[in-house]
């Protein structure tokens, strides 16, 4: 069954345990260490910017967010949330891109999809994880094979430096349920990110 749901996260509610706050000069990026810790800090204020610019702008503004791991599966990406990005009016002195908003976030977005999934993202299979995103809110259509995905090619160090990570928001999927030991919404796409098999409709 597809599932998204709207993620609240605060103090109480936030996976514990995959990284804390980074002190980082930059504002390039939103930093994670890799040490055990609550992790709630940067995944709320991540959560509540997306929320803060996603009700200003709509679904222009967000882009669906999968993470794939070679070493578990070539082929299957899962969705790990979506991320937002402000259209103007920015703090930074340039529009970020799709690209940029995953980017500034990619170490977050990555810690948390190996907390979300570990059995496919975690252990051995975390290294060299993939990022790919598709159009905002596009889950019915990526799963009916009408979409596909577009990988993230860059790294960090290519976010401009006249960007703001104040002006793009992460919003983590959320397990619920059989959700949490069968895993959620994820598919399988070829190495350009295009759809193995043909289109089809619900229910048909």
């Amino acid at each position: 069954m597809l599932h998204v749901m709207k993620a609240k996260i605060d103090g109480n509610k936030t996976g514990g345990g995959f990284g804390s706050v980074a002190p980082s000069r930059s504002s390039k990026a939103r930093s994670v260490s890799g040490n055990a810790g609550s992790g709630a800090k940067p995944l709320r204020i991540a959560a509540n910017t997306f929320d803060e610019i996603s009700k200003k702008y709509g679904q222009p503004c967000v882009n669906d967010v999968y993470v794939r791991s070679p070493k578990n599966d070539k082929q299957l990406c899962w969705f790990v949330g979506k991320v937002a990005r402000r259209l103007d009016e920015t703090v930074g002195t340039s529009l970020p891109t799709v690209e940029e908003a995953i980017l500034s976030q990619k170490r977050l977005i990555l810690e948390y999809a190996k907390q979300l999934r570990p059995q496919n993202l975690g252990g051995a299979f975390a290294k060299n994880l993939e990022l790919w995103y598709g159009p905002g809110n596009s889950e019915l259509e990526v799963v009916q094979n009408k979409v596909s995905l577009v990988g993230v090619k860059r790294a960090t160090v290519d976010v401009s430096d006249s960007f703001s990570v104040a002006d793009v928001g992460y919003n983590p999927e959320i397990y619920v349920g059989d959700e949490i030991n069968g895993g959620g919404l994820r598919v399988k796409r070829d190495s350009e990110g295009n759809p193995l098999k043909p289109a089809f409709e619900i229910n048909q």
